[in-house]
């Protein structure tokens, strides 16, 4: 997290013409799914898309991005504002299109769209047609590909590649599928409308003057190991995938996400175990515990499994054993099913920056409802906030919590990890520009 953090800030600070204050041009927060099929998986399993306008004295930048990526980016917007209308999973054109619009009804101008794709769960934007809009109007596309490093080197996916889709700032966990050592990551440039230097000159404002060799040297030795075989590394990875896919979708009681709106990476596997009446977090300890797997992510509904380099048909034979074992153990189960939050819109009180230098107090759980939150609050993993600095607690997310905390679920942001009390405002002091 800390490389990707460092690798958007040198963005963010590239997009940004002078120091200065910051305002917000509405407040709220709305989350929402994007479709029946995603509706069918867990707020905390990746699947939220929100669109950000954070505004500069004179630019904008548009974002569309999984909530988890907050957790990186919450540091930068700490010292802005952010206002988040609703955007569904993998954007159409047509709605970045509409966002666009409504910057220039108001005088405004977009100075970048942002795009993750692929997400946590895999699911890939159609960035060609996105990057033809913003072109049209000589607009930068930056993508957080930070989950998709391979999707150019295997000829059913290469399509789906930020680069080959015509972004011009691609920024990827090389560590995440490459084999490079974690916090290892790569920001690629394509194209010409934007300024190298000036992404240069960022770099060498942010970074360090003491770089870690050994990092440097695992992301030559991961391009090294792709340059051998680039068109066929993934071949096995791939092929082994698609055949858990397609056991695992037998098996009773077990369900697979599948996108019918949009591409998706194929490497990534969404096992859904809740018609077993077990919570992710059930499920992925009895794997663990009894047939040596290990997940990426679990959540309340569901555990998420990657597929790599090093995968092996035993582990793939290791993994369809123990989903049986699950669901020939627990199909007649009675389901205790957490309901998602399908739709939350929390009153924004004070934007982020507002809530990072308000003076502080700590309030008891039950006795919170109607303060303003003071600390990020997000069940983890993968991190997606039900709470960020700024809203108002109430009653609908502290239920939620509770029956996070039941079915084996934390959180992570909070001070009091056991959430006996949590860190709200007290009286917001006057920021740098004079305002709240």
């Amino acid at each position: 997290m800390l490389c990707k953090l460092f690798v958007f800030g040198v963005v963010c600070f590239f997009l940004r013409d002078k120091v200065c204050s910051l305002r917000t041009t509405s407040a709220g927060i709305c989350r929402r799914r994007g479709g029946p099929n995603v509706c069918s998986l867990q707020e905390e399993e990746g699947l939220f898309f929100s669109f950000y306008k954070t505004t500069f004295p004179t630019q904008h930048t548009l974002s569309a991005s999984t909530l988890s990526l907050s957790l990186s980016l919450l540091s930068l917007y700490s010292l802005s504002t952010i206002c988040r209308p609703p955007l569904p999973i993998a954007p159409p054109p047509p709605q970045v299109e509409k966002a666009i619009k409504e910057l220039d009804a108001e005088g405004k101008k977009a100075s970048a769209v942002f795009i993750t794709s692929p997400t946590y769960n895999g699911i890939c934007s159609n960035l060609e047609d996105i990057s033809d809009l913003c072109h049209s109007r000589n607009i930068p596309l930056t993508v957080d590909e930070v989950h998709g490093a391979h999707l150019r080197f295997h000829r059913s996916s290469s399509h789906l590649s930020a680069l080959h889709q015509g972004a011009d700032i691609s920024i990827q966990s090389t560590h995440k599928v490459l084999g490079s050592l974690t916090q290892s990551s790569m920001l690629h440039l394509s194209g010409k409308i934007v300024d190298r230097e000036r992404i240069s000159q960022c770099l060498q404002t942010l970074q360090t003057t003491s770089p870690n060799y050994l990092l440097l040297a695992s992301l030559d030795a991961a391009r090294a190991q792709i340059s051998e075989q680039p068109q066929s590394i993934f071949n096995k990875p791939f092929e082994l995938a698609m055949e858990a896919k397609a056991l695992v979708e037998a098996i009773p009681g077990i369900t697979v996400f599948n996108s019918s709106t949009s591409e998706a990476n194929p490497l990534r596997l969404t096992v859904g175990v809740w018609k077993l009446g077990l919570s992710g977090f059930e499920a992925n300890e009895i794997l663990t515990k009894d047939y040596g797997l290990i997940s990426e992510v679990t959540g309340t509904r569901s555990i998420l499994f990657v597929v790599n380099l090093e995968t092996s048909k035993d582990d793939i034979v290791r993994l369809v054993s123990g989903l049986k074992h699950l669901s020939e153990t627990h199909i007649s189960i009675q389901v205790d099913d957490i309901h998602p939050l399908t739709e939350t819109n929390p009153s924004m009180r004070l934007s982020p920056r507002g809530a990072f230098f308000a003076s502080k107090k700590k309030v008891r759980f039950e006795e919170s409802i109607g303060e303003v939150c003071g600390e990020l609050i997000c069940p983890f993993p993968p991190g997606i906030p039900l709470l960020v600095p700024g809203e108002v607690i109430t009653e609908e997310v502290l239920s939620y919590l509770l029956k996070l905390k039941n079915k084996g679920g934390f959180v992570i942001g909070v001070a009091d990890s056991t959430l006996s009390s949590i860190v709200a405002c007290g009286n917001p002091i006057v920021d740098f520009s004079g305002e709240l």
